[in-house]
């Protein structure tokens, strides 16, 4: 029986890319997945071609920048399969601008998204996690946590924050909860959709010439969460093998 059967898994993003692609690896292996994201219409087809198939799935409308938001999800997957295991906090933005292009309201939604919803979904599953005695944060970062680069610095800002947090987290809860750190180099997804500037949306379409799959990612998540309870992979980059980045 693989590691990953019957475990209650929580996704944030669901809807697409990284969140869908791990949905849908996670409950074909035995999970059970409990999916957050804004878009619920899409959601809800995933949960019903995943019930399709005899996997089980729920979801639930979710804005991770609101705490009451993600704590309500964590209840909810609770509620439904008695316990939580996993939580994946994957939604993210990425709206590429230079700093003087002054988008001060795509810094604040990045801050908001990619810190406030990690912090969001650590606070509502840690009391939980440290009652069960068991449990594990999976936290999407990025190739951008570990260097910057023009257009991206609020965005990279944001990924070295979730790597800040995470090992903060790791060190802070010993045994019992497991902390992992997964940065994916240039994917397939639609978070270049976000981005507004020309010369940013430029950019990112030349950067994203040599792309591996949202399931590539998801494998990733798969191999930290099947390994033994003793055993907390803290941190992997996972990018294109033909990638200079």
């Amino acid at each position: 029986m693989s590691a990953i059967q019957n475990k209650v898994v929580v996704i944030t993003g669901a809807s697409s890319g990284i969140g869908e692609a791990a949905a849908r690896l996670l409950a074909a292996q035995g999970a059970r997945v409990v999916l957050g994201a804004r878009r619920v219409d899409r959601l809800q087809a995933l949960v019903q071609e995943l019930a399709a198939e005899g996997q089980q799935a729920a979801c639930k409308a979710v804005d991770v920048t609101r705490r009451d938001d993600v704590q309500s999800l964590i209840d909810f997957a609770v509620e439904r399969f008695g316990k939580v295991d996993v939580i994946v906090n994957n939604a993210g933005v990425m709206p590429l601008s230079k700093l003087e292009a002054l988008k001060v309201d795509e810094w604040d939604r990045m801050i908001d998204v990619n810190i406030r919803g990690v912090l969001h979904g650590i606070a509502a599953g840690l009391p939980l996690m440290q009652r069960q005695r068991s449990g594990q944060f999976i936290n999407i970062a990025s190739i951008g946590a570990y260097t910057v680069s023009p257009t991206a610095a609020v965005y990279c800002a944001t990924k070295f924050a979730v790597r800040a947090i995470s090992e903060g987290l790791r060190q802070e809860v010993g045994g019992d909860v497991r902390v992992t750190v997964i940065s994916p180099g240039v994917t397939e997804s639609e978070l270049a959709e976000s981005i507004s500037d020309e010369g940013g949306r430029a950019e990112m379409h030349e950067f994203r010439r040599i792309a591996i799959p949202a399931e590539a990612i998801a494998r990733a998540i798969a191999y930290a969460i099947e390994q033994p309870a003793d055993v907390d992979v803290s941190e992997l980059v996972v990018r294109p093998t033909a990638s200079p980045f």
